[in-house]
């Protein structure tokens, strides 16, 4: 995707590797809750937005797929 706000997979892996000052490649496939906390306040940061996530969506965030779906829904539901 082009658009600036667009959240990619490499985003996201790159986002939750910060934590801990890890490479990428050192992270798996798996979200823990540290890692979700760190990455929701990341792409807070990185999109310039708040994201409110319900229960379900925090569920959905498990994996780094997951996490990539839910944060693109969340900040496209932003209003601009």
């Amino acid at each position: 995707m082009n658009d600036k706000t667009a959240v990619e997979r490499d985003d996201v892996v790159s986002m939750i590797a910060s934590l801990g000052d890890r490479s990428v490649s050192e992270v798996g496939d798996r979200i823990d809750s540290l890692q979700l906390a760190w990455l929701v306040n990341q792409a807070e940061q990185r999109y310039g937005v708040e994201i409110d996530l319900n229960d379900g969506q925090y569920a959905r965030m498990s994996t780094v797929d997951g996490a990539v779906e839910v944060l693109r829904e969340a900040i496209a539901a932003v209003p601009r």
